[in-house]
């Protein structure tokens, strides 16, 4: 210290600190002067004891003005130094950048040009002490201070030339503090960081586009910075990025997939649709590299195609079809189960376009992997049941298809049918709503006979009584109407001439036996109208309630259909089809006078001609004088469709044993009655016990309640299926 004492006088370094600008101007001009003088004389000792005493006295005096003027002596030093200013550097330097982190703005703001100074002098020796330039620039320019900010600015840029001028540079030293500072929220820092990262992208001999992925995500979060400039210069930069992607044949596609994936799910749109268009180029590009993430690429892609702005669900349903047409190999790692997951979980999504691409990938996947999927079966399998709830047609009618395919192996398809039926019989609101959509399509799916069957031995051993009763009426209901099943009524037609149709009609009629009216109207469709009048004269008074009338309405409604064309053409054969005729009154006997029913089959039946019957008949029919009459006296004979009178066989015709059928009929319609018994019993029960602890006053309210309960448990039979 003493030595430097001695070499500056005392004026100097009084008005080194002195508050007047100028003179702390002229006395660094003085001590540059002195510093010359010693460096040629090569007294390198006596010049750090003049930079120590700047340094320690001035720089980080308590007084602004000392520290004013340590910084100015400092830069002085330095120029004086010039070529020889390197091996002064450290003592130098460090003073300085202390400096930059000042409280006074004004001191803050003569480091800058102190450094600005030093840094034109030495140039390339500058570069080791970048690190901590760097992140005290990084500060600055945010400085509240403009003139701070400014000057930050001019010795930003003389660093950015010296560092793309130099061979020093060290980017593995720099990314980690870029990577630290990527995700700053301040506009200036932001600005500050996309202007290394463009400028240091442009040095050929930095490789930045290695290290993309240490700060790919901060560039992305600035693309919704509310500075459209910051918006402009993130996108500019990774615009630029992506074109070097394009041409180089080497790169980490996997650690960029994952920053796009979860930016492909930003609130903001401009970062969402940059993101997808990154992830379309990747798919393009990436090929093996990115078989690992094609789960968590088609996780980011599947939302966006229901994207409100069109822009992002063009670019996504690009993307995911590119993907889709990729035929990966779980050989070469591509995960079967964890696509299968992503798509799973998409069915949930409120948009329909993404529920439709999610099942399109699961039947991709289980054309091109069957195995694989169905290895996943049970965590798909219920979803894909949900599923059939759908709003959509498209969505069910896709859904179906899976289902068709997955069912193609008779485990899954036994399971398909069971699960079907326990969530019609756990929701009845989608049997009315999907019902006949679900049952039609897998009939055309699968084989309508095999579908059909499989179901009649579920409802056969159903418990739920109720429920087997509208299942089965729903069944019977598409059966007849849809043209779809128009083989299925042939083949059952045949019943009694033809041993496939006959082992259908069998296969039916035992879970057909839940519901009076759909075994007539099997027994009609089948052709066996004996049997048919045989159940209508078995029914007894408890069968015939309001549900069995709305039945027997939407029955009657349904003879005069095409489907039934054939039944109408044969009563003008009345002798040789005396059963059907005996059939259709019995029918007639059990609606209501004033119903709209009961006049429409009136109608029909009238219409019959007289001379249909042979000569014996007409004898009879004059006797009696009327035709019901007439029929119901060859009650006891067996008059078979070709129109043959034989006497009664026992009730066997083309191996079918009527009696038996009748029976097992009659046996499961006392199982309902006793059902309904025991419901309405304790509902008197339920009522009686409110109406005690109420009284008379909640009787009255209990009333309504009451009669809704005795409802049947769904509308279905009501309103039809679907």
């Amino acid at each position: 210290m003493a030595d430097a004492i001695s070499v500056i006088p005392a004026s100097v370094l009084r008005n080194l600190s002195d508050k007047l600008y100028e003179k702390r101007k002229n006395a660094a001009l003085e001590i540059e002067g002195i510093v010359k003088q010693l460096a040629s004389a090569g007294d390198h000792d006596k010049i750090s004891a003049v930079i120590n005493l700047l340094a320690k006295e001035f720089t980080y005096s308590s007084q602004a003005n000392h520290r004013k003027g340590g910084l100015i002596g400092l830069a002085a030093a330095t120029v004086a130094l010039s070529s020889e200013a390197a091996q002064h550097l450290e003592q130098i330097v460090s003073s300085v950048l202390n400096s930059l982190s000042d409280q006074d703005s004004r001191v803050r703001y003569y480091a800058c040009e102190a450094l600005y100074n030093i840094a034109k002098v030495v140039r390339g020796d500058f570069i080791i002490f970048f690190n901590q330039i760097f992140d005290a620039l990084c500060k600055l320019s945010a400085d509240s201070d403009p003139n701070v900010q400014s000057a930050a600015h001019l010795l930003d840029r003389l660093v950015k030339d010296i560092v793309t001028e130099s061979d020093q540079f060290s980017i593995e030293e720099f990314i980690p503090l870029l990577r630290e500072r990527m995700n700053v929220l301040n506009p200036y820092v932001r600005q500050f960081l996309v202007g290394w990262i463009t400028v240091l992208d442009s040095v050929p001999d930095i490789d930045m586009l290695g290290f993309l992925p240490d700060f790919l995500d901060g560039l992305f979060n600035m693309l919704s910075d509310s500075s459209r400039e910051i918006r402009q210069q993130a996108d500019s930069a990774l615009s630029e990025f992506l074109q070097e992607i394009k041409n180089s044949p080497s790169v980490d596609y996997g650690r960029m997939t994952e920053i796009l994936v979860q930016r492909a799910a930003s609130p903001d749109e401009f970062t969402r649709l940059t993101a997808i268009t990154w992830i379309n180029e990747f798919v393009k590009l990436g090929g093996d590299q990115l078989v690992p993430y094609y789960a968590d690429i088609l996780g980011a892609i599947l939302p966006c195609i229901s994207d409100k702005e069109e822009k992002i669900r063009v670019v996504a349903r690009e993307t995911n079809e590119e993907l889709r047409s990729i035929k990966a190999d779980p050989a070469e790692g591509f995960d079967v189960g964890a696509v299968l997951s992503i798509a799973r979980r998409q069915l949930d999504s409120e948009w329909e376009a993404t529920r439709i691409e999610a099942l399109h990938w699961i039947s991709t996947l289980l054309d091109r992997h069957r195995a694989e999927v169905l290895c996943f079966l049970n965590e798909i399998f219920d979803t894909l049941l949900k599923a059939l709830s759908d709003s959509s047609d498209e969505v069910v009618l896709l859904v179906l298809e899976i289902h068709a395919c997955i069912a193609q192996d008779p485990l899954h398809f036994r399971q398909l049918v069971v699960f079907l039926v326990h969530n019609f019989r756990v929701d009845h609101s989608l049997l009315e709503r999907r019902g006949a959509l679900i049952i039609r399509r897998l009939c055309v799916l699968l084989d309508a006979e095999l579908v059909y069957r499989e179901l009649s031995t579920i409802l056969e051993g159903e418990a739920d009584l109720d429920f087997a009763c509208i299942m089965v009426q729903a069944l019977n209901l598409i059966l007849l109407t849809s043209s779809e099943l128009s083989k299925l009524r042939e083949l059952l037609k045949q019943s009694l001439g033809n041993a496939a149709g006959k082992d259908l009609f069998v296969s039916l009629y035992a879970s057909w036996c839940h519901s009076p009216m759909a075994i007539i109207s099997l027994c009609l469709l089948a052709q066996t109208y004996q049997h048919a009048s045989s159940v209508i004269q078995s029914l007894v008074e408890e069968d015939i309630n309001a549900k069995f009338l709305v039945q027997l309405d939407k029955m009657i409604r349904l003879l005069e259909t095409p489907v039934f064309t054939y039944l109408r053409l044969q009563l003008l054969e009345a002798g040789r089809y005396a059963w059907l005729l005996k059939a259709l009154y019995g029918l007639l006997m059990l609606l209501p006078q004033q119903s709209a029913a009961f006049k429409i089959l009136r109608t029909r039946l009238k219409a019959v001609p007289s001379y249909s019957f042979n000569g014996d008949q007409l004898k009879r029919a004059s006797s009696s004088g009327n035709s019901y009459n007439q029929i119901l006296h060859y009650s006891g004979s067996q008059i078979t469709e070709d129109g043959n009178i034989s006497q009664d066989n026992g009730n066997l015709h083309n191996g079918i044993n009527f009696a038996s059928r009748l029976q097992q009929f009659q046996q499961m319609q006392q199982q309902h009655r006793m059902l309904e018994k025991s419901q309405a019993q304790a509902q008197a029960r339920k009522s009686s016990s409110s109406l005690s602890k109420e009284g008379p006053e909640a009787e009255e309210s209990q009333q309504p309640s009451t009669s809704a309960s005795n409802m049947p448990p769904s509308t279905l039979s009501k309103r039809g299926p679907g």
